[in-house]
């Protein structure tokens, strides 16, 4: 090769670097289009208006409305109970140059008619219970489909009755016809039959059974709650020692031909009723009592045994007579299913209270559906065993 031909080629690899990383300097420098919102966005009421943006990972979002920043994500999820115009703001930060963007969210009022209360109830699996086969009632021949339908018959709409969830880890998944929007304050209500009683030394005792609550978002618009969509709402003993992640525990049918193990108090039939252990080590029995004398073991489980997880919190019923004869149930603070009175705020949940799996807070914009479950595994004396009943549930923004 002669040297001006070596000379030429040098320049133009020398040129073409210098233009390519010249590009490539342009590019970080204009990394931000023109235009990222639309003008106007609609919604109906209580829909979620998803705002997808297309910007460089690298980028810092921050999204308001007027002054209040509502998220700092890629994506934005809007909604809103109000038939009103909200003025949204972006403001996009990457390799130091900033833009602003403006658009505006007209919510709508909706053509149909939204409830505020449950409109469907999706699986029912109660623990075995004194209340077990009765409430919802079992008759012969019922199946699993049967007494969910039983089920959503008792808690659905205004008008509703009661479903028992008997021991720790019964359970009941319902939903809504719209989606509750996580606002400031309180978002819904969750109906028991938690009452105070007349405690001179507990002001906010009586009969409580507290069930944890589990929420869900149906990201996915299929219909239907999703295993992944599930957060737990951090009630006030989430985070306490006391509490126990990732409980099992396993219920074993009774077997028909034991006799009864009576014991020595009046309310006892069978002390040695149906046993069961759980992923502690535990192992005891659950009694039978005078009072109810239906099969404890769901009827319409044709295993020989199942098994229920959860978070347990502690125990929560203690006998204030000393003697077996008043055993009192005491409220905890916020956050569980019949947990105070249905009249009571302690009964309202905040779906800002929800965690993921790792315990760390997430930001929701609603909620479709809801499961519940009995938080405790304690026997309390002649009252039997604690077990969270839901009688309903509804959306404290919808009027």
């Amino acid at each position: 090769m002669n040297k001006a031909f070596f000379k030429i080629a040098l320049f133009l690899i020398l040129f073409v670097g210098f233009v390519s990383c010249d590009k490539d300097n342009d590019n970080e420098e204009n990394l931000l289009p023109a235009e990222v919102l639309k003008e106007n966005y609609t919604i109906d009421r209580f829909k979620v208006l998803n705002i997808a943006t297309d910007l460089p990972s690298t980028a810092k979002l921050t999204w308001s409305i007027k002054d209040s920043i509502i998220s700092e994500n890629a994506d934005l999820d809007f909604i809103s109970p109000f038939q009103k115009s909200y003025p949204l703001t972006l403001k996009v930060e990457v390799n130091g140059e900033t833009k602003i963007y403006n658009a505006s969210i007209n919510v709508i009022k909706e053509t149909g008619t939204y409830s505020k209360y449950i409109s469907n109830v999706f699986d029912f699996r109660p623990a075995v219970g004194q209340f077990t086969n009765e409430i919802p009632l079992y008759t012969s021949g019922n199946t699993e489909a049967s007494i969910i339908s039983a089920a959503k018959k008792a808690i659905v709409g205004s008008n509703t009755t009661m479903i028992s969830l008997g021991g720790f880890g019964g359970y009941v998944v319902f939903g809504f016809d719209h989606t509750i929007p996580n606002m400031n304050g309180r978002d819904f209500k969750v109906l028991g039959n938690a009452f105070w009683g007349n405690e001179a030394n507990e002001a906010r005792a009586g009969s409580c059974e507290p069930g944890i609550i589990m929420v869900a978002y149906d990201k996915n618009k299929n219909g239907k709650p999703d295993e992944d969509e599930w957060y737990e709402i951090a009630g006030s003993e989430y985070f306490k020692n006391t509490t126990t992640k990732n409980y099992s525990i396993t219920y074993f049918k009774p077997d028909p031909n034991k006799l009864p193990a009576a014991g020595n108090e009046f309310w006892q039939v069978n002390t040695e009723y149906i046993k069961w252990q759980d992923n502690a080590g535990n192992s005891a029995y659950k009694s039978q009592n005078v009072f109810h004398d239906q099969s404890y073991y769901p009827l319409w489980i044709v295993d020989t045994s199942y098994t229920l997880k959860g978070t347990r919190i502690a125990d929560n019923f203690y006998d204030q007579s000393g003697e077996g004869s008043y055993w009192v149930g005491k409220s905890f603070e916020f956050g569980y299913a019949d947990n105070a009175p249905n009249n009571d705020e302690a009964s309202n949940i905040d779906i800002s209270w929800a965690v993921d799996k790792n315990g760390k807070y997430v930001k929701l914009p609603g909620i479709d559906f809801v499961k519940i479950y009995t938080a405790i595994n304690q026997e309390a004396g002649w009252l039997g065993e604690v077990s969270t009943e839901v009688s309903g549930a509804y959306d404290l923004h919808l009027n």
